[in-house]
């Protein structure tokens, strides 16, 4: 039979308080090499969800604000003859055209990516993004 300690609480408030050192040092320490998330929240009595809110308060990074405006780029669309080229006598070999894919990928902040074909329907992108950044 294992003996476990006991925190016996003996004024009014119910609650421990936690500084934010204190907090650091727990979050720290599940970053050490061959840590076990569990164990450094059994250690500290804790419970292990508690630990992971820390750890996502602590290490969350500053999402830029969605009121930054956009900037637009000039691009220039220009219409590129392509090379004549010699006629030959032999007769042409029957191909299959092949539709040459192109992806765009769209970063959105906190590692989120939406990836879609370059020939997307923009009102279809439109939307999509407006749901995806809660706008919908």
């Amino acid at each position: 039979m294992t003996k476990h300690p006991i925190e016996v609480i003996t004024s009014v408030e119910r609650r421990r308080r936690w500084s934010r050192e204190e907090k650091e040092r727990l979050v720290a320490a599940c970053f050490e090499p061959g840590a076990v998330i569990s164990e450094v929240a059994r250690a500290a009595g804790i419970h292990v969800s508690q630990l992971f809110r820390w750890r996502k308060e602590l290490c969350r990074i500053e999402e830029p604000s969605m009121q930054v405006s956009s900037t637009l780029v000039p691009v220039i669309v220009s219409e590129a003859a392509p090379a004549a080229l010699p006629v030959s006598s032999d007769p042409p070999t029957i191909s299959h055209p092949r539709r040459k894919r192109s992806d765009v990928t769209i970063e959105l902040g906190r590692g989120r990516r939406v990836r879609v074909d370059s020939d997307i329907d923009t009102e279809a992108l439109g939307r999509i993004l407006d749901c995806v950044l809660g706008r919908r």
